[in-house]
């Protein structure tokens, strides 16, 4: 089953990073978020995947054109016509297919254009720059009971504050460190889909959270797959300082035996 990944966007809201790569390519422990997401994958027996490029994806394909190489040791023979002999590879085992999805296209208008390279198999969709240690195995297994178009991972997030526990009027008798939210559940970026979603998608205007999803829900095609482990996305410096603590402090949920 293929997997594929957004990773077109601008990231305008972590600029301070953006503005000189794109999203997927800013690292977590010195290893960029798309291999740290890919890796999420891989540990359930996914290596297939189609990345969806847009802003700066040249430097994306320049990263996965070099990437045998920097997960290897190497000997240059220049006696020899330049040849080159790889050692002790480590390189995780991916089939990636990059593909330019335009500049400004929507988040639709990008998983459409890659249809012809999904065919008509299950295929899976996520973001570049979202972390979970979300069980793909039973979301996948999930997903082929329910026999719907498309299964969309929900979580609820933490509250940003922590809470007070208030009784007997104003005597505070606990304090909550970062309760779950308002009890709502969120998109949390990891869906299975089924090829008739392609049908709920126009050109390259479409923005997958608008009409896609929305016209899934009012087919009774869509299904939740509720999750309520760790989740967290990039959008922010402060979520990526805060990914780079865990991963630091060894209290990464999301790390597999390659990351």
């Amino acid at each position: 089953m293929k997997v594929v990944i957004l990773a077109g966007g601008y990231g305008t809201r972590i600029g301070e990073e953006t503005h000189l790569r794109p999203k997927p390519l800013i690292e977590i422990g010195d290893w960029p978020i798309i291999c740290h997401i890919m890796s999420i994958y891989s540990k359930y027996g996914f290596h297939d995947f189609i990345i969806c490029l847009g802003y700066k994806g040249y430097m994306i394909k320049e990263y996965f054109a070099h990437y045998f190489l920097h997960h290897s040791d190497v000997t240059f023979d220049f006696r020899n016509d330049n040849q080159v002999t790889f050692h002790n590879h480590n390189a995780a085992p991916w089939r990636v297919t990059l593909i330019d999805t335009g500049k400004d296209t929507g988040t639709g208008g990008r998983v459409k254009r890659i249809q012809k390279y999904v065919g008509e198999d299950t295929f899976m969709l996520t973001y570049g720059d979202g972390l979970s240690d979300i069980n793909i195995e039973q979301l996948v297994k999930f997903h082929r009971t329910h026999k719907k178009l498309a299964t969309i991972t929900t979580t609820q997030p933490p509250g940003r504050f922590g809470a007070l526990d208030i009784a007997n009027g104003n005597t505070v008798t606990g304090f909550q460190e970062k309760p779950k939210g308002d009890g709502g559940w969120i998109n949390a970026g990891f869906f299975v889909m089924e090829p008739g979603v392609f049908d709920y998608m126009a050109g390259d205007e479409t923005v997958l959270e608008k009409e896609p999803l929305e016209g899934l829900a009012k087919a009774n095609q869509l299904m939740a797959f509720k999750h309520t482990g760790f989740w967290q996305p990039m959008d922010t410096l402060r979520d990526k300082n805060y990914l780079e603590e865990l991963w630091k402090s060894g209290k990464a949920a999301w790390a597999t035996s390659r990351t």
